[in-house]
């Protein structure tokens, strides 16, 4: 064991305050290619300053949310590919904020690990850097926390912390009523939720991380179920600033019928044609092998839509349009009709799935 004259050393015991030290280097200019407007100062201080005047706005309300990536972590670190689930993190979070008409921000991230490897966590925050980039919120800071005897070899888990503004005013949902359409946004796979029943489910199917994907040619199993959260921010900010949104659910846990009602108000209900949008082979893959029922699949996964969006009836054909040219695929999926009582979603299971 490592001592010195007076005794056991820190590092001997676990924790290498070099390596956090040589973490924080690398990861600045990663951060500093995050600022904008707003943006004071750099990382490395004791708390993060942002101007929210300077980011434009006059007479904002603050919103915040927290995050993390859940059991994803497990793949992500048995497959030794660390890329990608800093862009699941802060997309969980950000997507929480448009929801509600704000823009993101700023962005800290809480890294803990047993033993703190610099270069898997500069993988890590480094995509965390990307995502803040393209939302358009600046990363602040963060903590790095090595803990050595909380987490086994190799391990490592994750949190974000997002801030957004929105003017007063001008915060969603508003105004939803019936006749309202409901338009769902593409997902790009499982996203961050449900990782439970998939790591369950591959398990019991005997498959290994790096064998050929079932449902999808070329690609090893782990590789295209770690495909990241998609990011909404861009398009779902610009159509709730041209003022043809309504409304809009991130769907993650709970699918679309525990996400959507929390958006809706008392005494509606939307209807949504699952037969309406592609179900990807991912989600079909993952019912036939776990035989798992279509409601739970409704409950558990995204099922192909990661955000709706509730558009008045008129609006509808030039909110379809502003989000296509912005690169989503969209769907129109249901509408809004009348109910009795809190607000629910009815939908029928998608076409295809075992019952």
């Amino acid at each position: 064991m490592e001592t010195m004259r007076d005794g056991i050393t820190y590092r001997a015991a676990g924790v290498d305050i070099a390596a956090g030290g040589a973490l924080v280097e690398a990861i600045g200019p990663l951060a500093a290619a995050t600022v904008r407007p707003g943006s004071l100062g750099g990382i490395g201080g004791f708390a993060a300053a942002f101007d929210i005047r300077a980011a434009g706005y006059a007479d904002p309300i603050l919103l915040a949310t927290t995050d993390g990536v859940g059991t994803k972590l497990a793949l992500a670190q048995a497959c030794h590919r660390h890329e990608t689930v800093g862009r699941d993190l802060v997309a969980m979070c950000v997507n929480d904020l448009v929801v509600q008409g704000a823009e993101p921000l700023f962005f800290l991230d809480y890294f803990a690990t047993g033993r703190l490897r610099p270069d898997e966590a500069a993988l890590v925050i480094g995509g965390i850097a990307a995502a803040c980039r393209e939302a358009g919120c600046a990363l602040v800071g963060g903590e790095t926390a090595e803990m050595p005897g909380m987490y086994a070899s190799g391990e490592y888990d994750l949190a974000g912390f997002a801030v957004g503004a929105a003017e007063r005013g001008r915060l969603l949902p508003q105004g939803v009523a019936e006749g309202d359409i409901v338009l769902g946004l593409g997902a790009s796979g499982v996203h961050s939720n449900g990782f439970s029943l998939v790591r369950r489910i591959v398990a019991e199917a005997g498959l290994d991380w790096d064998q050929p994907a079932p449902f999808a040619p070329g690609q090893t199993l782990g590789e295209t179920l770690l495909t990241p959260t998609r990011l909404y921010v861009a398009p779902v900010l610009a159509l709730a600033r041209a003022g043809l949104l309504k409304a809009a659910a991130h769907v993650t846990g709970g699918g679309l019928p525990g996400n959507l009602p929390r958006v809706l108000p008392d005494n509606t209900t939307a209807m949504l044609d699952s037969t309406a949008w592609i179900v990807p082979a991912v989600f079909r893959w993952l019912a036939r092998a776990g035989g798992v029922a279509p409601g739970e699949m409704l409950r558990v996964f995204n099922c192909g839509i990661g955000m709706a969006l509730v558009v008045g009836r008129a609006e509808a054909d030039e909110a379809e349009a502003r989000l296509a040219v912005a690169g989503e695929r969209v769907f129109r999926i249901g509408r809004i009709v009348a109910g009795s009582g809190p607000p629910s979603v009815a939908i029928a299971p998608p076409a295809g799935w075992p019952e």
